[in-house]
């Protein structure tokens, strides 16, 4: 089986890339199929709604190239046109779809597994120099993190981490006994992050992923790990672990023009025995 490695497609704020005419859905679809793609792993950050996210994977659906599996990040709890507050309810409504693997790791054949959780960051990755209070407003000086205003858990980050980290572990453990491919939005391992010190970033690594989630791969036979969010592209190998962040991010960072080109380079493949 191949598999395709892929996330923060941003649709909108990417869309003054497209050419007339063009849709990611479709230039998605297509790519898929040109490299003969069976299950696409999306590590969130498709939109920065989540009605927009819902209506992009029912079009990957309707297109029908290659099977999916995809954790929400950040930017897909979103609703500012809606002004929903109720960040819960919207992950249960992500969990309802077909392509959640939360509680529902996806099985491929009779050795390998997909483990998915968006996760959320618990601040272990920036400086101590900073307080839980001041990590929780958000705000630093001129400027801020914008889930202080569009993302409102009933528990605060830690809590919300601690959770799905909780859910995580649990599907971790119901497919240990075989060879697990985990996938979040938030980054897990420390080499994913911004090296400290560094003047924004003691404070901004906060919200970037969740140190915690680090013992997961000392419990589980996790093979490869996927993570989105901080818009690297990005391969580690250590121990016996590969890890991927393979972001198409800002198309303002793009290395072209050509938004299916540059999905084609971000992409990464995994090839499994079935």
């Amino acid at each position: 089986m191949k598999i395709g490695v892929l996330s923060d497609l941003h649709i909108d704020s990417n869309a003054r890339r497209l050419a007339p005419g063009q849709t990611y859905d479709h230039l998605l679809a297509e790519l898929l199929y040109n490299q003969e793609i069976d299950l696409l792993l999306l590590a969130g950050d498709v939109s920065s709604d989540y009605h927009d996210t819902f209506t992009f994977l029912d079009r990957m659906q309707d297109h029908n190239v290659s099977k999916i599996q995809f954790v929400p990040g950040n930017h897909d709890f979103w609703s500012i046109r809606n002004h929903e507050e109720d960040t819960d309810r919207i992950y249960q409504l992500f969990k309802e779809r077909d392509e959640n693997p939360v509680g529902n790791p996806f099985l491929i054949g009779k050795d390998w597994a997909v483990v998915g959780n968006p996760g959320w960051y618990d601040y272990g990755f920036a400086s101590d120099r900073y307080t839980i209070e001041e990590f929780s407003r958000k705000k630093l000086k001129v400027g801020g993190w914008n889930d202080r205003q569009y993302v409102h858990w009933q528990n605060n980050d830690r809590a919300v981490a601690a959770a799905m980290q909780a859910e995580l572990e649990s599907d971790l453990s119901a497919v240990s006994n075989r060879k697990i491919i985990m996938m979040t939005h938030i980054v897990t391992h420390p080499q994913f992050v911004i090296p400290l010190p560094h003047k924004v970033y003691d404070y901004y690594n906060a919200f970037l992923g969740s140190k915690s989630y680090m013992q997961v791969y000392d419990r589980y036979p996790i093979a490869h790990s996927i993570m989105g969010h901080v818009h690297f592209r990005k391969i580690l190998q250590e121990n016996d672990t590969t890890f991927y962040c393979a972001c198409l991010g800002s198309a303002r960072h793009w290395y072209t023009e050509d938004p299916y080109i540059e999905m084609a380079y971000t992409m990464e493949e995994i090839m499994v025995d079935v």
